[in-house]
């Protein structure tokens, strides 16, 4: 069951959502806009993300403006590919759809925020990780343009990944399959591909890169598209600051550690750690310069 404040929310945004496009909100015009896909992922993380009854009613208003924002914009990107009345039509469909699968994500999106407590000691409570982690942000935005990724939907889940990334630094591919329990500490600079695999209760820190390690290619020289090209982690993995995993066939089994600033291009396997070769420390005194070299690491 989703929580009070989303329920209601929902039945508002469902009413608005069968009384009609409101007046006020623009002709699905292509382009979609992307200052609106902005400001419905920012309204969109707000409802999700309410936890306390005294925003329930702010909660029913960010979704419904979210809903009065996104809905000619799918239009709009659907009008790329169909007819005007096909694709307003299929709009409202893809609306419903993602108003009815709200509550799942809402609850997954409750362990990613469990988890960012439970692994940072600086945090110290969870209206502070809800308004000031953008790491929590990104994952929000990505769950609902994941969501809409699955649907086929066109261009959408881009803009809404690409506002997340504007916003906070965070680039992950709508295509990237994340299981719950996720944590990205501080975030900036993570990049996560199209078809990176996360397991359950995985934490990533500031400057990871799940990439690819080549891309292949046809005959004819052309981009072969749709293949495993990023990394699979599985369940408890946790990669440190500036670690770089590429390749589609890069597996780093269930509760590894991947230490900073390491480049990993091979699976590693459970419960393994990996570490960068031991780096020597070189210090010299200004007044003497006199050197003294430690190994450190």
């Amino acid at each position: 069951m989703p929580r009070p404040s989303l329920a209601l929310a929902l039945r508002t945004a469902q009413r608005r959502l069968d009384a009609g496009t409101p007046r006020g909100v623009r002709q699905p015009t292509p382009p979609p806009n992307v200052d609106a896909i902005a400001w419905a992922a920012r309204q969109l993380h707000r409802a999700l993300l309410d936890t306390t009854k005294r925003f329930r009613g702010e909660s029913a208003t960010a979704l419904t403006d979210a809903i009065d924002l996104l809905e000619p914009e799918l239009a709009a990107a659907y009008a790329l590919e169909l007819g005007a009345g096909a694709a307003a039509t299929r709009a409202r469909r893809t609306v419903a759809t993602l108003l009815r699968r709200l509550p799942a994500i809402q609850r997954t999106l409750a362990r990613d925020l469990q988890a960012a407590y439970d692994r940072d000691p600086a945090a110290t409570g969870v209206l502070e990780i809800v308004l000031c982690y953008p790491g929590l942000r990104a994952v929000a935005i990505h769950r609902i343009a994941h969501a809409l990724h699955r649907m086929g939907v066109p261009l959408i889940p881009r803009m809404l990944a690409e506002s997340a990334h504007d916003s906070t630094g965070i680039d992950i591919h709508p295509g990237a399959t994340i299981g719950p329990g996720f944590f990205i500490d501080h975030g900036t600079s993570v990049v996560i591909g199209e078809t990176s695999v996360i397991g359950r209760n995985c934490t990533i820190y500031q400057g990871v890169t799940l990439g690819a390690r080549r891309f292949d290619r046809h005959s004819d020289g052309t981009l072969r598209r749709g293949t495993k090209r990023h990394p699979t982690l599985r369940d408890g993995v946790t990669v440190y600051s500036n670690a770089t995993i590429l390749g589609g066939e890069t597996v780093i089994g269930r509760g590894a550690i991947i230490s900073a600033g390491v480049f990993v291009q091979e699976s590693v396997a459970a419960g393994c750690t990996v570490r960068a070769p031991r780096t020597e420390l070189v210090v010299a005194r200004r007044k003497t310069g006199r050197v003294t070299a430690r190994r450190r690491g």
